[in-house]
């Protein structure tokens, strides 16, 4: 599949493909928003809020959540303020999220079908990683989401004023976006 996409990529690039996504770094809208990395919100979130290229800024992870207060995530999204001038952030969750309900027990258990050793797994434990907390998903979506604006919006590198974060989940049918209160 790699060299499939590779073979796209040049032909992409030697016919100027490019040409009509040519844009700046800076978001046009001044948002940033923070997704999960579902496949089916690849071509629909974007449709669904109407964003086009270089709008907004993107940050997506499992869940759209933020596991740690300073993951990549949370620095992902204090460059978007400080360095490239957001001042509204969009949490948006989505319906049949493949993090909620996540078991990782479950998962440590295919972690080790699959070949990671157990030496690898009591490393990142004396590392102090609690793999179970690092790997586990969430019961109930809003929640999560409320819990990820609240963090944001309460970190202590994020300005006082003038950020806006809000929290939303969208249809991963229809694209519809209902706000959370």
């Amino acid at each position: 599949m790699i060299n499939e996409i590779l073979a796209f990529n040049e032909k992409f690039v030697a016919e100027q493909g490019y040409e009509k996504f040519a844009t700046s770094k800076y978001p046009d809208k001044k948002i940033a928003i923070v997704t999960c990395m579902d496949t089916r919100l690849v071509e629909l979130l974007p449709a669904a809020l109407g964003f086009r290229n270089g709008d907004v800024k993107v940050i997506k992870n499992a869940g759209a959540t933020i596991v740690n207060p300073f993951d990549s995530t949370m620095r992902s999204i204090l460059v978007a303020v400080y360095e490239l001038g957001v001042n509204e952030i969009m949490v948006i969750g989505h319906t049949g999220c493949g993090v909620q309900g996540m078991d990782a027990k479950e998962m440590l258990h295919t972690m080790k079908e699959r070949g990671v050793s157990e030496e690898h797994i009591t490393l990142m434990k004396h590392c102090g990683i609690n793999l179970e907390e690092w790997l586990h998903g969430f019961e109930d979506t809003d929640a999560a989401i409320h819990e990820t604006v609240d963090l944001i919006a309460n970190h202590p590198l994020m300005p006082p004023e003038g950020v806006s974060v809000k929290g939303f989940i969208m249809d991963s049918y229809t694209g519809a976006l209902r706000p959370l209160s």
